[in-house]
C-alpha cells in the first residue's frame, strides 16, 4: 500500500477502530503507537495499520470517482481526417468538363477556392503527418492553401478518387440531378451507381477505397493523416466504418472533415465524427454549429440528410 499519510494513535488499534467506525478487535488491545498508511486499493481508499510487525488495513467508505475521458486512438492506429473538396466550377450543356483518366476534372469554382483557404485556416495547426488527394485537381487545389502553411507535399493517392459514372461522366450527372432524371431517382433509391450505363461497380468502388485506406494506415501507423477526396467516396467510405446502407452518407458539404479510425488491417473502422463543419473541433466540442448533409451537387438532389438518418434508426446505430 502506498503510504500516503501517517499519524500516531496511543490508543493503538482500538481507537483505530474506533475512528474507522469498526468493531473493536477481541481481547486487549496491544499498548503503544500505531502508524497509520492511507493509500488506494482495488478502487477504494483503505486505511492501514502497522503493529508488532503486522498490518493491519480497513476500507474507507468513500469511493474514488471514475470520470469519462475523451477517446483516444489505440497505440499504433491511424487517426485519418477526410476532407471533401471545395466546390467546383458549374457545368453547362456543351461545356463538358476536361476528363482525366475518364473522370470529370472540373477546376474549383472561386467559392471553392475560399473554402480552401478557410479549411486551411481550421486545420493548420492540428498537427497532420502527411497530406494525400487524389488524381483530381479539385482535390489538388483544395489542398494547396494548407501544403503552404505546413510546408508538407500532398502526396496522391488515385484510389480514393471519385466513383466512375460512365456516360455521366463530364457534368451530366448535374443535370440527371437537376432535372431528376428517373434513372437518377432509381440511382439514389436502390443506392446503385452501377445502374448508370458504364459506371463503376460497388464492389470495385468500394474495394478500392478499402485499399486505399488500408496502404495510407499501413505508413502512417500511429499519426494522422488528411485526405482530400470526394463526396461519394467520403461517402462510401463512412458507410463501410459504419456497417450502413450504401448512400447512408452520401452528400458531405464542400470542405467538410469527418473523422475515422480504421485501428489494423482487416479490424473495424471507427467513425468518430461526420460531416463537420466550420465551428466544430475535431474532438467533437461545437462552437455553436452542428453537422450537416448538403444535398450533394446542387439543387434536385434528394434530402440525402434524412436517408441516413433513416438508415441509423434502421439500424439502431449511433454514429
Amino acid at each position: 500500500m502506498e503510504l500516503l499519510a501517517a499519524v500516531s494513535l496511543p490508543g493503538g488499534p482500538g481507537q483505530l477502530a474506533d475512528l474507522l467506525g469498526q468493531p473493536r478487535h477481541r481481547g486487549r488491545d496491544p499498548a503503544g503507537d500505531v502508524a497509520l498508511a492511507v493509500g488506494p486499493r482495488h478502487g477504494r481508499l483503505e486505511v492501514g495499520q502497522v503493529h508488532g510487525g503486522r498490518t493491519y488495513s480497513h476500507a474507507v467508505t468513500e469511493d474514488r470517482e471514475y470520470r469519462q475521458t475523451p477517446f483516444a486512438p489505440p497505440p499504433g492506429a491511424l487517426d485519418l481526417l477526410l476532407v471533401r473538396h471545395g466546390a467546383s466550377m458549374p457545368w453547362m450543356p456543351g461545356r463538358d468538363f476536361t476528363l482525366r483518366d475518364g473522370h470529370g476534372d472540373p477546376e474549383l469554382s472561386p467559392a471553392g477556392l475560399e473554402q480552401a483557404d478557410k479549411v486551411a485556416e481550421r486545420l493548420a495547426t492540428e498537427g497532420v503527418d502527411a497530406i494525400y488527394v487524389t488524381t483530381l485537381r479539385r482535390t489538388q487545389q483544395t489542398a494547396e492553401p494548407l501544403a503552404r502553411r505546413t510546408g508538407i507535399e500532398p502526396r496522391v493517392e488515385a484510389d480514393l478518387r471519385e466513383v466512375f459514372l460512365g456516360e455521366w461522366e463530364g457534368g451530366l450527372l448535374r443535370q440527371m440531378a437537376a432535372d431528376q432524371d428517373p434513372l437518377f431517382l432509381r440511382v439514389m433509391r436502390e443506392q446503385r451507381w452501377e445502374l448508370v450505363p458504364g459506371a463503376e461497380p460497388r464492389t470495385d468502388f468500394g474495394g478500392r477505397l478499402r485499399r486505399g485506406v488500408e496502404r495510407i494506415a499501413a505508413e502512417h501507423a500511429g499519426g494522422r493523416v488528411l485526405v482530400f477526396s470526394h463526396g461519394a467516396a467520403i461517402g462510401e467510405i463512412l458507410a463501410q466504418a459504419t456497417g450502413s446502407e450504401p448512400f447512408a452518407f452520401v452528400g458531405a458539404d464542400n470542405t467538410s472533415i469527418s473523422r475515422l479510425v480504421p485501428p489494423d488491417l482487416g479490424e473495424r473502422w471507427v467513425a468518430l465524427s461526420l460531416d463537420q463543419l466550420e465551428g466544430l473541433t475535431l474532438d467533437g466540442v461545437g462552437r455553436g454549429a452542428v453537422t450537416h448533409q448538403d444535398q450533394l451537387g446542387g439543387a434536385g438532389w434528394p434530402d440525402v440528410g434524412a436517408l441516413a438518418e433513416r438508415t441509423r434508426r434502421r439500424h439502431g446505430r449511433r454514429v
